[in-house]
């Protein structure tokens, strides 16, 4: 059944439009009078739209208002890439050329003789890293022998490169880099670079000279994206902030004994700001007080000039809701997505990798079949990309194509791939056409996709599907809550979910749905109800009338 597309125009209307999207390109700075008007009419329109609840903060950013990418983080399961740690080496295993560092977390981290601080020693040139300090596309001519250098109890400082996912532990990685808003400082490293996102020569050529006078001694410099067209001071405050950080972390790790945390990454909020709040993002809006405040303070001292594009959201209405973000979430779930012309795409998730299949469906043509085949895997040549990003999705992937004869098709469709996936702020590279029509490609995996964030095995069917947490259900009766308040006519409804639901909020979340309650002035009557599945929820006024599809709509997974 086809999935009806809501059209951008109809999502977002002349209320929430911000003035910023209609600023003149001589307002952005050094440099940026080399851009065209024409480029400047026809850019992608962006917005950062923050949801900030008492449980989970969601951070969804809008391209054309509609979502291209959602950033997800709850309280009791914060992020730790970033974070800098003094661990203690319990294994080196020669066989695999990696050690196990204790980091004093649930799980140790893994750390591969290509991230060891000794395979820097011989790099002569860093201009052809990531803005964000990866290394792991540079060629090496030999890694170093990990057994050379690490010992079994040695203390060693080591960053988190990639989170706990499953079984496994966090990768890490001695190279440790610092991100700021206009460059990355790199400890142990002796040369600069710049952003191969940034490619005009000159440009190139200007950054690196200022960067260049300015480094520390002791240190490496990436000049960042955001960086383009910025002068001396702007990149001047960035370095000074940055050296002074790393040299708080150098004394701090001297100090201390191993396992223990060093530094502390930012959190999530301040961390986007940091990386993804450019001169191309039209607006912020955030609808929470302390979260807005804190922002606020952080652009006081980077970038005040970016202030006044970050807004307060004061409305009743849910922030999600008035952008209509929720229902494109919940399409993000949705196993099969339908493509404009009546063709459709499948994505199915195993444990080695994830598997695409591209389908005609109801798309037939008006011409012969090649052409009808090649004009449906064009287009999901450029939706594909797009699921990726906005699933988070990561790891191994392969697209099932439909077969083409031609080989000037074959090209044509990978190179489609390959131009969307340049949007991805993840590391992605894709293989050409196989003689069975399959693309295998890779992208970048910092953490799990939002699938296995938001579901987890069911019990019933022993993991085949997907169904929502229980943590997922109680985020979902806020939202419901705060909904019922702004409609504002019942002040005491019934609440039925699944048993096994009603036993999480009853004996582990007590506390929360007693605060939710308090903070909303609803009083709910929780019932367990035998007859409803893990994802579903029922809302009742006490008269019976039925306010579910008013304040809760569909669950994630179901």
């Amino acid at each position: 059944m086809s999935v009806p597309r809501t059209s951008s125009a109809s999502r977002c209307g002349p209320k929430w439009e911000s003035g910023a999207s209609a600023r003149s390109s001589s307002s952005r700075g050094l440099g940026e009078g080399r851009h065209r008007a024409g480029a400047e009419r026809n850019r992608v329109k962006q917005k950062i739209v923050i949801n900030a609840d008492s449980y989970e903060t969601r951070i969804a950013i809008l391209e054309d208002d509609e979502l291209a990418e959602l950033l997800v983080e709850r309280a009791d399961q914060r992020r730790h890439v970033g974070d800098i740690y003094k661990g203690r080496v319990n294994a080196v295993l020669p066989g695999m050329q990696a050690a196990f560092v204790d980091l004093g977390l649930p799980k140790t981290g893994f750390l591969h003789a290509s991230d060891l601080a000794e395979s820097l020693s011989d790099l002569e040139d860093i201009s052809e890293l990531e803005e964000n300090g990866d290394r792991s596309r540079r060629r090496r001519a030999a890694a170093p022998k990990i057994e050379e250098h690490l010992k079994k109890g040695q203390e060693i400082l080591v960053q988190i490169t990639k989170e706990s996912i499953g079984t496994k532990g966090p990768r890490v990685t001695q190279q440790v880099s610092l991100p700021g808003r206009f460059c990355v400082l790199m400890p142990g490293v002796e040369h600069v670079g710049v952003s191969r996102r940034i490619e005009e020569r000159a440009e190139r050529q200007r950054i690196k000279a200022i960067i260049g006078d300015l480094k520390p001694k002791g240190v490496g410099l990436i000049a960042r994206t955001a960086g383009e067209g910025k002068g001396d001071p702007d990149f001047a405050a960035d370095v000074k902030h940055l050296n002074k950080l790393w040299q708080r972390i150098d004394r701090k790790a001297s100090a201390v004994r191993a396992p223990a945390l060093v530094h502390r990454e930012l959190e999530m909020t301040a961390g986007l700001i940091r990386d993804l709040f450019t001169d191309d993002v039209d607006e912020v809006l955030i609808d929470d007080k302390d979260s807005f405040a804190e922002i606020q303070a952080y652009l006081k001292a980077v970038s005040p000039e970016l202030r006044d594009r970050v807004k307060l959201f004061k409305d009743r209405e849910p922030i999600f809701d008035a952008f209509a973000i929720e229902p494109q979430i919940e399409k993000t779930f949705e196993r099969k997505v339908w493509l404009k012309k009546g063709g459709y795409i499948c994505i199915d998730h195993a444990e080695a990798l994830v598997a695409i299949d591209v389908n005609t469906g109801r798309f037939t043509g008006k011409k012969n079949q090649e052409e009808t085949i090649f004009r449906t895997n064009m287009e999901a040549a450029r939706e594909i990309p797009r699921q990726l990003r906005l699933r988070d999705i990561g790891g191994i992937i392969v697209i099932d194509f439909i077969d083409m004869e031609s080989e000037a098709n074959k090209r044509a469709v990978i190179d489609e791939v390959r131009r969307e996936l340049r949007k991805d702020r993840a590391r992605t590279k894709a293989f050409a056409v196989s003689e069975l029509g399959l693309v295998e490609m890779t992208r970048q995996r910092e953490r799990s996709s939002l699938l296995h964030y938001y579901t987890e095995d069911c019990p019933h069917c022993g993991g085949l599907g997907k169904v929502p947490s229980p943590e997922t259900m109680l985020v979902k009766l806020e939202r419901a809550m705060r909904r019922l308040a702004a409609i504002g006519s019942e002040r005491r409804v019934i609440v039925r979910v699944a048993p096994e639901v009603a036993l999480f909020f009853v004996e582990q979340e007590a506390r929360r749905f007693s605060e939710l309650e308090k903070r909303f002035r609803l009083q709910v009557d929780l019932k367990d109800d035998p007859q409803l599945k893990r994802g579903e929820m029922r809302v009742l006024t006490h008269k019976k009338q039925d306010l579910t599809k008013q304040v809760v709509g569909a669950v994630p997974g179901t």
